[in-house]
């Protein structure tokens, strides 16, 4: 390990010199490695916490498969030590040297008033030693001072790479907490669940989608590569229905509609807690290429994966007024995930693309405890973004249910979180290698049906302390407001469980959902005509 040392100071002043060995910090990127330009907004982590609940924020790093960070806090314990000494070090030093400046100020002043005195000689060595002395203090302070800033800055990095703290409602480990159901009784599963193999197979979106003119995966494979597709005729129609029916049961309920842009710098997405890698070391967003000359001197950009980015991002660096909260923004936007994995039946078609549209939730409310604000709370927030979801998703008339997610499944920012699955047919495996018999439904392993369409979650403080959001009450009253966010429609998937869900094989056509027919020119069915 290398090692840098400084001298102590006070050591020097008892006239003993001592090599203090300093800990190398780690090779993960530093701040000073990433160019923020002066408009950043800067980060502030509740470090004073994690140093009084070091335990506690250690095994939640644990229990969130952080487990890499989990001495981050213990680490954070002993610089904050260290940075606590070093200014009680300074104190000496710097004491003593106001004491050398006067003291030469003394000599300056007496050489001036007898410039003729046979001591010229004697004041010019002990200007000089005193000088000496003070600057060598000056060099050792500086270098206290430098260490100790150094020491800051490497608790804000270790701080800011800590999961949030999980919520007492989030279940530890890696099993979910099933909450209810949407358009599902388990004592009566959907007629499909007897359906042999091929039976099945005919239900899969990209098996309807091909033959109803809907979905062109081979244009795409030529244009871009796998993960992306082409939506057309109907297809198309119906994405655009989708965006806009979520959209209005977001306006229904007061939520502000923002078109936002689809590339953020990179230090944005970092501070929602999008990082460049998961704790897997498993890619999650695309940084766009810079070449050299801007690579030092202009901050990264990347393709955001959700909108809830920059929907995030609009309010970095501000003040928020507390009589305007709660904020409530929808925004439907392109996203880019790099979705790193091995391909399987799990990815197939469009449940796993590297590009598409979502229609995203995402707002800001006040962090008032004790009842002192009748404004909604995050959890009210929370209980809104639900309904909406699945207010959705039943009008869709999709199979779904609503798990309360454990902590082993959060990301980086989220306190606690909500996912809604839906039943697709052709995620459906069999125990049975049978392409003709249907089998008996006990023997379906229904588990592997249920696909993500949704998820909320509540941040707490996490995204606005690391984009310098903060709510102003009164002039002295300044705090971190919370966030939520929540997907309102993610177009590709819910589009493949209509289709699956939707799909009548004796008419071979797909039915409508009534809700979509305002924007599909009043279509019931598509496929026969």
């Amino acid at each position: 390990m290398a090692l840098t040392s400084y001298v102590c100071v006070n050591c020097r002043l008892s006239s003993k010199l001592t090599r203090v060995p300093l800990r190398s910090f780690s090779a993960a990127r530093s701040v000073r490695d990433v160019f923020r330009p002066a408009t950043a907004p800067k980060s502030t982590p509740d470090v004073k916490h994690i140093r009084q609940n070091a335990e506690l924020y250690a095994q939640n790093c644990v229990d969130r498969n952080y487990a890499t960070h989990a001495v981050y806090p213990s680490k954070i314990e002993q610089l904050s030590h260290e940075a606590k000494q070093l200014d009680h070090d300074l104190k000496t030093p710097r004491s003593r040297i106001k004491q050398l400046e006067q003291a030469i100020a003394r000599l300056h002043g007496a050489a001036r008033q007898d410039p003729n005195d046979g001591k010229d000689l004697n004041l010019t060595e002990q200007l000089a030693q005193l000088k000496s002395e003070a600057q060598q203090l000056k060099d050792d302070s500086q270098a206290m001072v430098d260490r100790k800033a150094t020491c800051t800055e490497e608790i804000n990095r270790l701080a800011l790479a800590l999961p949030n703290l999980s919520s007492p409602f989030t279940p530890v480990g890696h099993d979910p907490a099933l909450v209810s159901y949407i358009n599902f009784n388990p004592q009566e599963p959907p007629a499909w669940t007897r359906q042999s193999p091929a039976e099945l197979q005919a239900r899969s979106h990209v098996t309807i989608g091909t033959e109803l003119n809907l979905i062109d995966f081979a244009s795409s494979a030529t244009t871009t590569g796998w993960g992306w597709y082409f939506l057309i005729n109907e297809g198309a129609m119906l994405e655009q229905a989708l965006v806009q029916y979520a959209l209005s049961v977001a306006r229904r309920r007061a939520w502000r509609t923002v078109a936002p842009p689809s590339i953020v710098y990179s230090y944005i997405a970092e501070a929602c807690g999008f990082q460049p890698r998961d704790q897997h070391n498993e890619q999650q967003i695309w940084s766009i290429e810079q070449n050299e000359r801007d690579r030092h001197n202009k901050p990264q950009r990347s393709l955001t994966g959700t909108a809830e980015i920059p929907l995030a991002a609009m309010y970095a660096g501000r003040d928020i007024n507390a009589a305007d909260l709660p904020i409530k923004l929808v925004g439907a936007s392109r996203c880019y995930r790099a979705e790193a994995g091995s391909r399987g039946v799990d990815t197939k078609g469009l449940y796993r693309v590297h590009e598409f549209t979502k229609v995203e939730l995402f707002g800001w409310t006040d962090n008032v405890e004790g009842g002192k604000s009748t404004r909604p709370t995050s959890l009210d927030l929370f209980n809104e973004l639900l309904e909406m979801q699945t207010e959705i998703l039943t009008s869709l008339s999709l199979p779904c249910r609503i798990l309360e997610m454990p902590t082993g499944d959060l990301g980086a920012s989220a306190t606690r979180k909500r996912d809604i699955e839906a039943l697709f047919p052709s995620r459906l495996r069999q125990a049975s290698n049978s392409d003709v018999t249907p089998v008996d439904p006990s023997i379906h392993e229904l588990e592997s049906a249920w696909g993500e369409v949704t998820s909320a979650s509540i941040c707490t403080d996490y995204q606005s302390r690391r984009l310098g959001a903060r709510v102003r009450g009164t002039a002295k009253d300044s705090r971190f407001p919370h966030t939520v966010n929540g997907t309102a429609m993610a177009v590709p998937r819910v589009l493949a469980a209509i289709l699956e869900n939707g799909w009548d094989a004796e008419r071979g056509v797909v039915v409508v959902p009534e809700v979509l027919r305002p924007w599909m020119d009043g279509m019931e069915t598509i496929g026969r005509k």
